[in-house]
């Protein structure tokens, strides 16, 4: 049920000075007079000084501030949406393609960085309004959004060959964020009112039971050059909880909880009795491992939708999202593959950028069943609401390693221990946003307040059998 990013290229960010070799200048040796070792005055070696240590409130004040330039400084020129990916070395590296899921997290982000104070409120809304406009202008189909948009032209930009129409999926990771805009400017300013008003006729126009093809299901393409031919029918358990939850939502074009049920959860084949290290895994975790599946699983959907205490006629969620969470980490402590750093603060297997075979930079959906010794920072950070004393300490064990992990849009993607510590120093979009949100759920639960009150999102809660 993943999609693959594709193939990218990587160069690391370097600065250098140099000072002017006068002729007179210096020459780089000592022209004083030897001293005699006997006569050289004992004096106490100067100690380097050390910076006090960050306190936990600080390391994730530090993190979030740093993430959240992915989505406001390093954001896609002329539209203001996300980059799908930003390479700080190589800023030709496709600086206009736009991810419309991204730009859903960085929309939500955006709400962060005004709540936290890394831009004014008048900065947030104008970056809002700029966002609203571009995505309002936007090739749409049957008012879904495609996957990758020309942020300079808004035009559909295609994610492979029969990909070049409606992604329902996307859109759904994109209609979460405006529908927590909506909730955050709906009491504001006039120009505010404004903006939560354009958010909510935006999702609204999204023809949610169009996407049915009239069976009990919702599938994740459509072009208008090739229709339905990928005909990828939504089944859990994955990542595409949210589009079911939104099309449900929707007053206009709602899925019934036969669509639901059938589609989403299988008719009840999607939960899963059975344990790993002793956990119960809850959920199928859609063929994949064992031991579960990449670990955004476990983040996109619930970046809006608050698990806790979430649950419909077959699976609590809640508890799907910690043990996913739990097991992923306990496997890195078992580190049955014997990888170099693995354990209790080194964690966090999931899609992200990675190595390849000949050192090269790549993807990779990396979980339990496909470890190649690559960690993502966004495994672990996105996951402090699950496993909040684990996830601090992987964020110590990145910041101690700040010097090869920390980049000017936070953590880099991904690296490697086990390879001489490679790493992967660029980043994307659908991992930087889930570090600023769920780490903001975890402080404040800012996200998942303002989604949870939406009168929509609890009709649809409803109407699916949902309790939360």
């Amino acid at each position: 049920m993943n999609k693959v990013v594709g193939l990218f290229l990587l160069v690391s960010l370097c600065f250098s000075c140099s000072s002017d070799d006068g002729e007179n200048g210096a020459i780089g040796v000592s022209e004083l007079p030897e001293v005699p070792e006997e006569n050289v005055p004992e004096e106490e070696e100067e100690e380097e000084e050390e910076l006090p240590e960050l306190s936990d409130e600080e390391l994730l004040d530090l993190t979030q501030k740093e993430t959240f330039k992915y989505f406001y400084d390093f954001a896609q020129a002329e539209s203001g949406a996300a980059r799908e990916r930003y390479h700080p070395q190589d800023l030709t590296n496709d600086p206009n393609t736009v991810t419309v899921g991204g730009t859903g997290f960085g929309l939500m982000g955006i709400l962060v960085g005004i709540e936290r104070g890394f831009i004014s409120r008048n900065e947030g809304v104008e970056r809002l309004a700029k966002i609203m406009s571009f995505l309002e202008e936007a090739d749409r189909f049957h008012g879904a959004w495609p996957h990758w948009l020309d942020g300079q032209t808004g035009k559909v930009l295609p994610f492979s060959e029969k990909d070049n129409g409606a992604d329902l999926v996307e859109t759904s990771f994109l209609t979460q964020g405006l529908i927590c805009v909506k909730e955050y400017l709906k009491n504001g300013s006039p120009e505010e009112k404004e903006l939560a008003a354009q958010a909510d006729s935006l999702w609204k126009g999204v023809e949610w039971n169009w996407f049915t093809q009239d069976q009990n299901t919702l599938y994740w393409h459509w072009s208008p050059d090739f229709g339905f031919d990928i005909n990828l029918e939504l089944k859990g358990y994955n990542e595409v909880l949210m589009t079911y939850v939104m099309a449900a939502a929707s007053p206009d074009f709602p899925i019934t909880k036969e669509i639901y049920e059938n589609g989403w959860a299988s008719n009840g084949a999607i939960a899963n009795g059975a344990l790993a290290y002793d956990i119960p895994l809850v959920v199928d975790h859609a063929g994949n491992s064992p031991k579960g599946g990449p670990l955004f699983w476990a983040h996109y959907s619930y970046l809006g939708l608050d698990p806790r205490n979430l649950a419909d006629a077959f699976v609590n969620y809640d508890e799907a999202a910690v043990n996913h969470a739990k097991i992923n980490l306990t496997y890195c402590m078992d580190n049955p593959k014997n990888f170099t750093d693995y354990g209790e603060d080194c964690w966090g297997l999931t899609a992200s950028y990675s190595r390849n075979a000949d050192g090269g930079i790549g993807y990779n959906a990396h979980s339990p069943s496909n470890d190649t010794g690559v960690v993502s920072p966004t495994a672990a950070l996105s996951s402090l609401p699950y496993t909040p004393e684990a996830s601090m300490k992987a964020l110590r064990y990145f910041y101690k390693n700040k010097d090869k992990l920390l980049g000017p849009a936070g953590f880099y993607d991904a690296f490697s221990p086990q390879n001489d510590f490679w790493v992967a120093d660029a980043y994307l979009a659908i991992d930087q946003g889930p570090i600023l949100v769920m780490i903001e759920n975890h402080r404040s639960e800012l996200l998942w307040r303002l989604f949870m009150q939406n009168e929509d999102v609890n009709k649809g809660l409803d109407a699916l059998g949902f309790t939360y």
